[in-house]
């Protein structure tokens, strides 16, 4: 990291309208993740930004149970490869 120790981080945008998008480490594949909390993997950009921002179709938070499913090799939950 440049620069002094101390120095203060970037604020991180939160709110409506504000989504991330991950590169998963070691694949072809993106991680959207919408300001509702809701996630999904993508391996199409344009896929992944239809789905965002067609928000609220088909958004929902993750429960508990799916935020602790066990993931593959490639990033993805058993569930996901059926």
């Amino acid at each position: 990291m440049n620069g002094p120790a101390n120095a203060a981080l970037p604020a991180v945008l939160t709110g409506e309208g504000v989504f991330r998008i991950h590169w998963v480490l070691g694949t072809d594949r993106l991680s959207a993740v919408c300001h509702c909390g809701a996630e999904r993997e993508f391996e199409d950009p344009v896929e992944l930004w239809d789905w965002l921002l067609g928000h609220p179709e088909d958004h929902r938070p993750r429960t508990a149970a799916e935020a602790g499913e066990e993931k593959n090799g490639e990033g993805r939950t058993v569930k996901e490869e059926l």
